[in-house]
């Protein structure tokens, strides 16, 4: 998939361009936490500002529900860019109207210009192309820079393409043409894993892995679908009553593909204090009470899935085996953790992403190790679904 990039603009000098970003980071008492979304943008960013364009940089915090809400203000965001950045960032309290036209007429060329949070208007997230033709009037030209946002047709990443010539920033073509690689092309044997909370979310990513991979290992809460499709106890664990059905069906069609856990880590709590006990998975319909919490592989089921991946020549990785943010339920997403990264630094090519995956891989400091992080979760999955997302779709060549 080849995207229209931005290196195609001829002439940007005192060109105001219009760069998407996903400043959606974690704040606390207004100082940024988590800077890898941002400091993603910066090589975009920093071309157009060699070429002598005016960059406006347009985001969203938050979901404030298309009010102006305090607590999810960029200024913060526009403040930490100034700290770090080589040249001062200017910050306006609006995003659209004569106060931002008048700010950015004031902009020289070679400058930023952060904009205040585009879902304080509720254009934003209908997708509405009145909100979009008014952002489209502060620019010449139009980046989305922002591949975390584009499953979602909104009018900064969608209905705005109908206005400004659009083109991909750099991160944006980075993420598609990694991400890529892992549907057309790859090398087998090609294993995916894939973990986390919800199977809503997933299914039809593990679906579409299960046509292309040898394998599909299945850990996390997901897992406890496919335990109770075969009306394997998994007491009082999380899973969603609604797609055992389809759980149940995939195990069928699977022909071997799908791989479960040989055995779990249970506890009779969820804060870590209780016993935990590692019980075979036809062990616990032996358990008569369903007083328990399913909350982490078991260590039959690290090795067994380790040698799964072991020969991987292509290896995607999304979510945790378990309740890794409490320490005595993070053993099994540590040990799979620590064998993908290490796996995709030797002769696989290994890929992950999603916000709790990257948690744990900076936990463990081996998150340079794989070949490609992304910064997207939902935007990744559903592009490994097959899915022309509404973001990208605009950009393509």
């Amino acid at each position: 998939m080849q995207l229209k990039s931005l290196t195609q603009i001829k002439n940007l000098k005192s060109k105001t361009v219009l760069v998407r970003v996903d400043y959606n980071v974690a704040l606390k008492h207004g100082k940024v936490l988590e800077p890898e979304r941002i400091e993603r943008s910066f090589p975009t960013i920093n071309y157009l500002l060699k070429k002598k364009a005016r960059v406006i940089l347009i985001s969203h915090l938050g979901s404030p529900g298309g009010k102006f809400d305090q607590k999810l203000s960029l200024k913060p965001v526009a403040v930490y860019l100034d700290s770090v950045a080589k040249k001062p960032v200017h910050f306006v309290d609006d995003c659209i109207g004569e106060r931002v036209k008048q700010k950015i007429a004031k902009l020289k060329a070679g400058q930023i210009l952060l904009l205040e949070n585009l879902r304080f208007y509720p254009g934003e997230e209908k997708n509405d192309a009145k909100f979009a033709r008014q952002l489209a009037e502060l620019g010449d030209f139009f980046v989305n820079e922002a591949f975390s946002v584009c499953h979602r047709a909104h009018a900064s990443v969608s209905a705005i393409t109908k206005f400004l010539s659009a083109y991909a920033g750099f991160n944006l073509i980075d993420e598609v043409e990694n991400l890529d690689k892992l549907l057309h092309g790859f090398k087998k044997p090609a294993v995916a894993i894939i973990g986390g909370v919800k199977i809503s979310t997933k299914i039809k990513v593990i679906e579409n892995f299960l046509k292309k991979y040898n394998y599909v290992l299945i850990g996390g809460a997901l897992a406890n679908n496919f335990l109770a499709a075969q009306k394997i106890n998994i007491g009082q664990s999380v899973y969603e009553k609604e797609f055992v059905g389809l759980a149940k069906k995939l195990l069928k069609k699977s022909r071997g593909k799908l791989i479960l856990p040989l055995d779990m880590r249970i506890c009779n709590n969820l804060k870590g204090r209780g016993k935990i006990l590692i019980k075979k998975i036809s062990e616990l319909n032996k358990i008569k009470s369903k007083k328990f919490y399913i909350v982490d592989i078991g260590l039959r089921t690290e090795l067994y899935f380790a040698r799964h991946f072991k020969q991987a020549k292509t290896l995607v990785w999304n979510g945790p085996m378990g309740m890794f943010e409490i320490p005595e339920f993070s053993h099994g997403s540590d040990y799979i953790a620590q064998q993908f990264a290490l796996i995709s630094k030797g002769t696989s090519f290994g890929v992950t992403g999603g916000g709790e995956t990257i948690t744990l891989l900076d936990k463990l400091e081996i998150k340079t190790w794989p070949d490609f992080v992304s910064t997207a979760g939902g935007a990744m999955l559903e592009f490994l679904e097959g899915k022309v997302l509404p973001g990208i779709k605009p950009l393509i060549k």
